[in-house]
């Protein structure tokens, strides 16, 4: 997974200091990040090239909570057929969702 950013520094700092994943450097700063398990879904779309991040967890208000707490705001909850959602925006101005599944994870 690679995200683009407008500030990659910022969210670099974001995802090391704020959602707390473990990291190495690869060399002059660019950390890279171990993430936990991940799934992935193929949807139908119009167009090819367009992706989407989600971080799953169990219990989205938790994380919502300790999100706030480290003066992170996520959007209202939406619900999905296959999950509770929320987005949180990176310092870089881009946005990832967090979500509770609804489905069975494989």
């Amino acid at each position: 997974m690679i995200v683009y950013s407008k500030d990659a520094d910022a969210d670099r700092a974001f995802l090391r200091d704020v959602l707390g994943f473990t990291s190495v450097d690869a060399g002059q700063g660019w950390l890279i990040f171990g993430l936990p398990l991940p799934e992935a879904a193929v949807h139908p779309a119009e167009e090819n090239d367009r992706h989407e991040l989600y971080l799953m967890c169990s219990d989205l208000s938790s994380e919502m909570a300790s999100l706030r707490a480290k003066g992170v705001e996520c959007e209202a909850i939406t619900e999905a057929r296959w999950g509770s959602i929320t987005k949180i925006s990176l310092p870089g101005g881009g946005r990832i969702g967090l979500y509770q599944p609804k489905h069975p994870r494989p």
